[in-house]
């Protein structure tokens, strides 16, 4: 498969009163041309930081601090801001986590979507518009000429998020980062939502970096899967093999900890402890503190992922004594 998006060693840091805040910490990752990977892990374990540490938009005090992002073979943190401007939209597009925080309450839709387009394409508003409405026809909105000039208070949850997959789309990019488009919709839009969204995928022959915490989600969707925790990589593999033949005691727990439809009695098994505060990292694997398996060398120094089959990589240094 060829590699349209490769990070390299990347590192997103947030320079506090406090300390520094390793949000991503030295992670490498690719997304082939056509594929769904899916990124996985906590709330807090770096899946959205990443997503915006690729297009560079690093909220402050956040920055890169180190580590390539290579798109098409060019590093585009070595661009100038107003070439990456470019890019943004036109060829990697994000739908944010949240559409209502990331749709701007006093515009319209219609500006919102023709805005987007006349920022990346020598067009008119006039064709723009024209263009924003086939855009909401094409992610399932009634009646688009007219839902144009509605705001973002005036659609439901889910149509919100339609349009920012329909801003996201406006022109046509290569690579799409949904950052848990799902998140807060009910379970039926929640599927409707992927559904769309692997729908647009094959059409456009989009490659997707879907971030979530929903292993079922994974399960239903995704090609490969990147497994974070406290802004490391601890597992990366195929989908069925996350579900088969996981690798790192995180996967495993994340996995065992997943209701099972057949179980109507007992106790659902939980990861024991709570996920550690980024400023105050273990010296070596963040997980050894909550992972039943810890031995002393699990906290001497950072652990490098280590090839367990083509493609199965694990940052576990017991996997040889785990899985034999």
């Amino acid at each position: 498969m060829t590699e349209l998006l490769t990070v390299e060693n990347l590192s997103t840091h947030f320079i506090t009163q406090d300390g520094i805040v390793k949000a991503v910490d030295g992670i490498s990752f690719s997304l082939g041309a056509g594929q769904v990977l899916g990124l996985v892990g906590e709330s807090g374990s770096g899946k959205s930081m990443t997503c915006r540490s690729i297009i560079r938009l690093v909220p402050a005090p956040g920055k890169i601090v180190d580590g390539k992002i290579y798109y098409q073979g060019e590093n585009l943190l070595a661009w100038p801001e107003n070439h990456m401007r470019q890019i943004r939209g036109r060829e990697i597009s994000m739908i944010m986590q949240e559409p209502m925080t990331a749709l701007n309450p006093v515009l319209s839709i219609g500006e919102q979507i023709v805005e987007t387009i006349i920022g990346h394409e020598n067009t008119t508003k006039v064709e723009a518009r024209k263009r924003s409405a086939e855009l909401l026809k094409l992610v399932g909105i009634p009646s688009p000429e007219s839902r144009l000039d509605e705001y973002p208070h005036q659609f439901s949850g889910g149509m919100r998020q339609r349009a920012m997959i329909g801003i996201a789309l406006a022109c046509k990019p290569k690579v799409l980062l949904a950052d848990e488009p799902t998140t807060a919709l009910d379970v039926t839009i929640q599927d409707q939502i992927i559904r769309l969204i692997l729908d647009l995928q094959v059409e456009f022959g989009l490659s997707v970096l879907w971030v979530t915490h929903d292993l079922g989600v994974v399960a239903q969707i995704c090609d490969q899967v990147v497994v974070m925790y406290a802004g490391q990589i601890m597992e990366i593999t195929n989908v069925i093999d996350l579900f088969e033949n996981s690798r790192h005691p995180y996967t495993c727990g994340l996995i065992e900890s997943i209701p099972n439809g057949s179980a109507r009695e007992g106790k659902l098994i939980s990861i024991p402890g709570q996920t550690p505060n980024l400023l105050t990292l273990p010296e070596g694997c963040p997980f050894e503190p909550r992972c039943r398996f810890s031995v002393n060398d699990c906290s001497k120094g950072k652990i490098s992922l280590k090839l367990v089959s083509p493609g199965h990589f694990s940052a576990c240094i017991r996997i040889d004594q785990l899985w034999n």
